[in-house]
């Protein structure tokens, strides 16, 4: 399994829009081939930085999501919106244990 977290800064005006249009395609990119399952996350101190976090079964199943027509049609609409270039770590978990 690989864990995907990617860091998102928006500029200030365009949050909600942002949020809005996520709740367009969170079901269609969660329920993507291969996807185990997302959150998306704000941060508490600044409301501009949004990450996602997500499992995928494997990079190859990342990689048709990221060159899916789904991706072609999200990014285009969201990356305008950036005040900061996004960041992004593909991980594998070494140790897990959540109460």
């Amino acid at each position: 399994m690989l864990v995907r977290i990617v860091k998102m800064e928006f500029q200030s005006d365009k949050v909600n829009d942002f949020l809005s249009f996520f709740d367009t395609v969170k079901e269609a990119i969660a329920s993507f081939e291969g996807c185990l399952g997302m959150k998306l996350m704000q941060d508490q101190a600044n409301s501009s930085i949004i990450f996602t976090y997500s499992h995928w079964e494997n990079q190859d199943a990342l990689n048709k999501y990221r060159d899916s027509e789904l991706f072609g049609s999200v990014w285009p609409i969201v990356k305008p919106w950036f005040n900061a270039k996004p960041e992004a770590w593909s991980l594998d978990t070494y140790f897990e244990q959540f109460r």
